[in-house]
């Protein structure tokens, strides 16, 4: 069988995602990191979000929703403190499901409900991105495959705008990790290394998200893992040229104490 075009490979492999959006747990000035963020992972197939766009406080997230396609689903809230918004996300989100057109769901909230609904999307096999403040419950992070801080979202948003400072990259006297970040870092390059205790960070980054779902090197004021080893004295880094000099392999060792 011949080849298909390039063009057409990589469009008929790229991962197809749902990202649904709980209006009253999130924040509009999210969206362009949000969304940035997504397409890190895969192309939104479907984006949607849920709230009741007859009340006065989604005015912001109204001025969003054209711009970037983004499909608005009613949903009144006939209770007064309980948030019908969930039930239509989870009920849209089964659906969806169901209709074996996805490959992963983004699901943006802060709220513990959407733990039972992670853990059945992955129990279908597809992967689950988690999107929330810190505020949000353990149980719902740990669940998703990858969750990722929106409060990183929103610096990058308000650094684009000129609103916020944008973060210096910190040094290492400036940065205090602590033991728990530490020995994350250290499982993750004894799982990989080699005979000489060697480990390539790409693996090691693999390694990491396997065991922690919420770990992001932006959550600790770093663009990049291999920044965040570079303030780590605990680790030796050596950068490899690769054979065809197209570029150099970083390469990290953990320094046993004697």
């Amino acid at each position: 069988m011949p080849l298909l075009p390039f063009s057409f490979q990589t469009e008929t492999q790229q991962v197809r995602l749902a990202v649904l959006i709980d209006a009253d747990n999130a924040q509009s000035v999210i969206i362009e990191g949000l969304l940035d963020e997504v397409a890190k992972y895969g192309i939104a197939s479907v984006k949607r979000i849920y709230g009741d766009w007859t009340s006065t406080h989604l005015r912001a997230w109204k001025e969003k929703l054209l711009e970037h396609a983004i499909q608005p689903i009613q949903q009144f809230s006939y209770t007064s403190g309980k948030n019908a918004t969930d039930s239509a996300m989870i009920i849209d989100a089964m659906d969806l499901l169901y209709s074996g057109k996805l490959d992963g769901f983004c699901i943006v909230s802060s709220d513990s409900d959407f733990t039972r609904l992670a853990a059945r999307i992955r129990e279908s096999g597809l992967k689950v991105y988690g999107f929330g403040e810190k505020k949000t419950p353990r149980a719902f992070v740990a669940v998703c495959d990858k969750f990722v801080y929106t409060e990183i979202l929103r610096n990058i948003q308000e650094d684009e705008n000129g609103e916020g400072d944008k973060p210096a990259l910190k040094t290492r006297k400036e940065f205090k990790p602590d033991q728990k970040l530490i020995k994350l870092l250290c499982d993750a390059v004894d799982d990989i290394a080699d005979e000489s205790g060697w480990a390539y960070l790409g693996g090691i980054g693999q390694k990491i998200a396997n065991r922690s779902s919420e770990f992001d090197p932006r959550n600790y004021g770093f663009k990049k893992l291999g920044d965040l080893f570079r303030t780590l004295p605990q680790f030796e880094i050596d950068e490899r040229q690769q054979e065809n000099g197209l570029g150099k392999l970083i390469y990290i060792r953990y320094v046993r104490s004697k």
